[in-house]
C-alpha cells in the first residue's frame, strides 16, 4: 500500500510537470481566468453584493471547487476555510461548529447554517452528505444583525443548483476500500424559458473503518441517502416563485471510541459490547417569492423542517454492561422571512426585513443503569417561537469619494418552554421522580457598525464592530435546581481587514485581524456523575487572531490557493466552582490554534486525442494544537493531511482517481473521558478509489 502512495504522489507530481511546460494555445486567457477566478454569484436573500468585494471576513466555495477536493460533507471541507473547524464526533447527532474559537458541543449551535435560504435550527442536521451543491460561503464573525439567533460565531451559506440557470442529466458512481460507495443521479430540465425543474438524489455507503473487537464487526458502518426537487418559475421578468423539498436518510453504526493511554492519548482497539447506533430523517421543504419593483426588490422565504432521530450507544465503551443511554428527538420548525431593500446604484442603499419562527422539540431520553439495575426516563417537551426585525443602511462616499458607511440594528424576541417529566424504573415499576413546566423569554438589540474604503485603482480596506448574540435555554441534564436553565450570552467583535486583487486580477488576496470579547460564556460542562452535560453560564473569554487568504491563475489552467487561520482563544475569568480549580488564561477546548491549507489545480486542454481535459488536484491541509480539556492537560498536537484527485474527461464521460490522507497521518479526531477513562477517536485512515460521471 505505501508502494502505491508513492506512485500517486510521484505520477501526480510528473503530470504536473509535464502539463505546466506544454503550450495551450487554443484556449482563450481571457475565457479561462474568468471562468476559474470569477464564476458567476447571483446575489442572494440579504447582501448587497458580491462577498469579494463586501467589507466582510468571507470565503466561497464553488462546486467545482468542492469536486475537486471530493469532499462529501461539511466536516470534509473543515480547515480549507481560516479558523473554521467542525470535529468528527463519530455520529451526525452532535455535530459542532467552531469559527474564531466560537462554537459549542451541546445544545443550539453557535455557527448558523441555511440551505437554499432555509435555516437549520437544529446541530443533528448539519451533517448531511452534500449534492449537487453550486457553492458554499462561510462568513466568519457575528452575523446576527442580519441572520439573528445563534450565528454569533458566524454562518454557512449552502446553495443548489438552479435549474433556470442549468440544465442537463449527470449519473456518478465512487468506489473506494472500505467498501465506500457513492452513487448519484440528477436531471435538470426547462420547460420553456420561464419554468424549470430539477431532480436529483444520492446513496452512500461504507462499511465501518474501525472493528470493535468484543463483536468482530465494524463499529462505524454507516448508510445514507436523499433526494431533491426543486422548482423554479418566472412568469415576469421581474416576478419568480422557487420550491425545494429535500429528504434525508441516515443509518449509522455506533461509535468507533477507544479507551487510550494516558500519557500519548494513542487510542486502543474499539472494544465494547452493546451494539450502538444512530438513525435519523430530516424533511426541510422552502418556498421562496421575488419581486422585483423599479428601485427595490421584495422577497419571502417560508420554510418547513422535520428531523426525527434516534440514539442508541454504550456510554462506557467498554466490554462491561455499566451504561447505555437512548435518545428519541423529534423536531418541527417553521419559519417565515420577508425583506425589502433597494437596488439602485446610487450612495444610498437600505435594506428592512423581518423574521419570525415556531420550533417544537420532543426529547425522550432513556438511560439504563445496568449494573445497578434500573433505568431512568427523561421526557421534554420544548417549543419555542420568536420574531425579529433588523435594518441596514449603506451610505456611500461619505465625505470623500470611495468610503462607505454600515449601520446595521437587529432586535429579536424569544420565549421557550419546557415541559419536564423524570420517572425511575426498577424492576417494571415506574416511579415519578419529578415533573415541572418552566418559561423563559429573551430580548437582544444586535448592532453593527462598519468602514469601507474602496481604492480608486482596485481594492478596499475595512473595519467593523459587531455585537454577537446567542440565546439562553434549558438543560436536558441537570443535578442542581439553577442548573435547569441557562442565560443568553453576548459577544462584541472587532475587525480590521483588507482584500486587493492584483497583477491584473490574476491574484486576489484577503486578510483579516478580529478581536472578540466573548461575555457570559456558556461553558459545557459533564454532570459529577458523568452521565450527562450541560450549560453554564459560568465565563469570559477573549478570541483573537489574523485571517490570510490568496489564491491565483499565474498561468492557463493552473488555479492555487492559501488559507491560513490562527486563533488565540483563552480564558479572561473562568473557575469551576464545582471543583475549586481556576481556569484563567488556558486555551478553549476544541479551537485548532491553526488551520492552514494549500490547494493546487491543473488543468490540461487535449493532452491527447483520447483525453479532452486532464486535471491534477492536490491539498494540503494542517490542523491543531488542539485542546481536549479546559485544565490543557490533554491536546491533539498539529496533524496534517494529503489528499490528491486526478480526473480526465472525454466527451460526456469524465473519469477520476482519489486518495485521501495519502501519508496515513495517525490522529485523533475527538477526545473525551467518561467513568474515569479517557476515550478517543482515531481519524481516518489512508483511503483510495475512483469515480465515473457521465453528463448529457
Amino acid at each position: 500500500m505505501l508502494r502505491q502512495t508513492y506512485l500517486f504522489i510521484i505520477l501526480s507530481v510528473l503530470g504536473m510537470q509535464v502539463a505546466w511546460s506544454q503550450q495551450v494555445a487554443q484556449v482563450d486567457t481571457f475565457f479561462m481566468r474568468n471562468v476559474q477566478m470569477n464564476e458567476v454569484v447571483i446575489q442572494t436573500f440579504k447582501q448587497h453584493q458580491d462577498l469579494k468585494v463586501a467589507p466582510v471576513a468571507a470565503s466561497t466555495l464553488t462546486g467545482t471547487a468542492i469536486k475537486n477536493r471530493n469532499a462529501l460533507n461539511i466536516k470534509e471541507l473543515s480547515s480549507f476555510v481560516p479558523n473554521l473547524f467542525m470535529p468528527d464526533y463519530g455520529s451526525k447527532l452532535t455535530s459542532p461548529v467552531f469559527i474564531r474559537g466560537i462554537g459549542s458541543k451541546i445544545n443550539s449551535p453557535s455557527v448558523g447554517l441555511y440551505v437554499d435560504g432555509t435555516p437549520y435550527f437544529e446541530k443533528s442536521a448539519f451533517d448531511f452528505d452534500f449534492s449537487e451543491i453550486a457553492r458554499m460561503e462561510v462568513l466568519r464573525g457575528p452575523q446576527g444583525t442580519l441572520y439573528g439567533r445563534n450565528t454569533m460565531g458566524g454562518i454557512i451559506n449552502i446553495y443548489t443548483k438552479s435549474p433556470l440557470r442549468y440544465e442537463g442529466t449527470t449519473l456518478g458512481a465512487s468506489l473506494g476500500n472500505y467498501m465506500q460507495q457513492n452513487y448519484n443521479v440528477s436531471h435538470y430540465r426547462k420547460l420553456g424559458e420561464k419554468f424549470g425543474i430539477a431532480i436529483s438524489g444520492n446513496y452512500n455507503q461504507t462499511d465501518g473503518f474501525f472493528t470493535n473487537q468484543y463483536t468482530g464487526e465494524k463499529a462505524d458502518d454507516s448508510q445514507s441517502g436523499s433526494a431533491r426537487i426543486r422548482l423554479e418559475w418566472q412568469p415576469k421578468e421581474h416576478f419568480s416563485f422557487g420550491l425545494t423539498s429535500t429528504y434525508d436518510r441516515t443509518n449509522q453504526g455506533g461509535y468507533p471510541y477507544a479507551v487510550c493511554d494516558p500519557e500519548t492519548l494513542r487510542p486502543g482497539e474499539v472494544n465494547y459490547n452493546d451494539y450502538s447506533f444512530y438513525k435519523r430523517s430530516i424533511s426541510t421543504t422552502g418556498l421562496s417569492v421575488k419581486w422585483d419593483g423599479k428601485g427595490y426588490s421584495i422577497q419571502n422565504q417560508m420554510a418547513f423542517q422535520y428531523i426525527s432521530d434516534h440514539q442508541g450507544i454504550d456510554q462506557d465503551f467498554t466490554p462491561k454492561s455499566t451504561y447505555f443511554a437512548r435518545q428519541d428527538m423529534k423536531q418541527k420548525m417553521f419559519s417565515e422571512e420577508f425583506n425589502i431593500k433597494s437596488t439602485t446604484d446610487t450612495r444610498y442603499k437600505w435594506l428592512f426585513g423581518a423574521f419570525g419562527f415556531w420550533q417544537g422539540v420532543d426529547n425522550t431520553v432513556p438511560m439504563d443503569y445496568l449494573a445497578k439495575g434500573y433505568t431512568t426516563l427523561k421526557q421534554y417537551d420544548i417549543p419555542t417561537y420568536g420574531a425579529a426585525l433588523y435594518h441596514q443602511s449603506t451610505l456611500d462616499d461619505l465625505f470623500v469619494k470611495g468610503l462607505s458607511f454600515t449601520f446595521g440594528l437587529r432586535y429579536d424576541y424569544e420565549k421557550a418552554s419546557n415541559d419536564y417529566i423524570y420517572h425511575k424504573i426498577t424492576n417494571g415499576n415506574q416511579e415519578l421522580v419529578e415533573q415541572f413546566k418552566s418559561d423563559l423569554s429573551f430580548s437582544q438589540l444586535t448592532p453593527k457598525f462598519t468602514l469601507e474604503y474602496i481604492f480608486p485603482s482596485s481594492g478596499l480596506v475595512y473595519a467593523s464592530v459587531t455585537k454577537g448574540y446567542k440565546t439562553g435555554g434549558f438543560n436536558t441534564s441537570f443535578e442542581q435546581e439553577e442548573d435547569r436553565t441557562f442565560e443568553p450570552e453576548t459577544s462584541w467583535n472587532y475587525e480590521i481587514g483588507t482584500k486587493h486583487p492584483f497583477v491584473d486580477k490574476r491574484f486576489s488576496a484577503e486578510f483579516a485581524l478580529f478581536w472578540i470579547d466573548w461575555r457570559n460564556q456558556q461553558i459545557y460542562q459533564m454532570l459529577a456523575t458523568q452521565n450527562g452535560q450541560l450549560l453554564r453560564n459560568a465565563g469570559k473569554s477573549v478570541s483573537k487572531g489574523v485571517e490570510i487568504s490568496l489564491q491565483g491563475n499565474p498561468i492557463n489552467g493552473l488555479m492555487f490557493q492559501l488559507n491560513y487561520g490562527y486563533t488565540h482563544a483563552t480564558f479572561k475569568k473562568y473557575e469551576d466552582e464545582r471543583k475549586g480549580i481556576n481556569y484563567n488564561g488556558n486555551y478553549l477546548p476544541l479551537v485548532p490554534k491553526h488551520t492552514l491549507a494549500m490547494v493546487v489545480d491543473y488543468t490540461i486542454f487535449h493532452p491527447c486525442s483520447l483525453i479532452e481535459r486532464l486535471t491534477f488536484s492536490a491539498n494540503f491541509t494542517q490542523t491543531g494544537p488542539i485542546y481536549w480539556k479546559e485544565d490543557n492537560r490533554k491536546k491533539q498536537d498539529s496533524y496534517r493531511l494529503l489528499n490528491g484527485k486526478i480526473s480526465a474527461s472525454k466527451g460526456i464521460v469524465t473519469l477520476a482517481l482519489w486518495a485521501k490522507n495519502i501519508t496515513n497521518t495517525h490522529y485523533n479526531s475527538y477526545y473525551f473521558e467518561s467513568g474515569g477513562n479517557g476515550l478517543a477517536q482515531a481519524g481516518r485512515p489512508f483511503t483510495l478509489g475512483g469515480n465515473i460521471q457521465i453528463q448529457f
